[in-house]
């Protein structure tokens, strides 16, 4: 990770723990329910798509995929609804939570309590989003000897940047271009090890102190653990030595 631990990777490891117990399957069918209100043949809905990829890749079963499919069907269930909550941590970092709920009067009060018991506090819509931009991401393996010419293949299919972390490569898209890019990329034959919407931070802040460190990723371990909590982005960057 050239001697700095993105969040992003930060989170794939815990994921894979989480997925291992079925800890991610409640977030990972309301993705799916989410997706599924624009249509619910993954063929034709990108997103929906995107969402089962995710869902098989974490081992969730194919009858628990189906039944948040039919969600979407069921007059009676309570309806999702997007939110995008803002705050910032300890430090000052900029945080953003995804989340899917169907019940925002339980949902906020639990984010506002993981910000507050934490050291950082929720801020007004619109007062930190502005520092993120919303991108497509394709993570992609990448032989050292192959990125230039995965940079070629990027660029001729849309993408808009190429970046490398440790023995993986990074695509970034517009958010519109994403189905296009990874779909090219994908029939040239090049491994994806993940394809999502995500929030990429215009700049990135690095914590140096200890004790700041702990702190922010206990405050991102309580988020993380919110049910509805689907997806955070976050614009700091720890060293390894300090994640221990």
């Amino acid at each position: 990770m050239s001697g700095h631990s993105k969040w992003s990777t930060i989170k794939r490891e815990k994921g894979a723990k989480d997925a291992a117990r079925g800890a991610v399957f409640t977030k990972l069918g309301n993705a799916i329910a989410l997706a599924a209100r624009s249509g619910t043949d993954p063929d034709t809905n990108f997103s929906l798509r995107l969402a089962i990829d995710k869902a098989k890749a974490a081992n969730m079963p194919g009858a628990n995929i189906q039944r948040a499919i039919d969600r979407i069907k069921d007059k009676g269930a309570a309806q999702l609804q997007e939110i995008l909550y803002e705050g910032y941590g300890p430090g000052g970092v900029a945080i953003l939570a995804e989340c899917a709920t169907d019940n925002i009067n339980r949902t906020y009060p639990e984010v506002r309590l993981a910000f507050s018991k934490h050291g950082g506090n929720i801020a007004e819509k619109g007062a930190v989003a502005f520092q993120f931009d919303h991108k497509g991401m394709i993570r992609v393996k990448a032989n050292i000897g192959d990125r230039d010419d995965l940079l070629m293949q990027a660029i001729d299919a849309g993408a808009e940047d190429v970046q490398e972390e440790g023995d993986e490569s990074i695509v970034y898209t517009a958010p519109t271009d994403l189905a296009k890019v990874r779909d090219a990329l994908k029939a040239a034959g090049i491994e994806i090890t993940e394809a999502e919407l995500t929030y990429v931070p215009n700049n990135t802040v690095e914590v140096t102190d200890e004790a700041t460190a702990g702190k922010i990723m206990r405050l991102m371990d309580a988020l993380e653990s919110l049910d509805d909590v689907s997806a955070t982005h976050v614009n700091f960057d720890i060293p390894e030595n300090l994640l221990g």
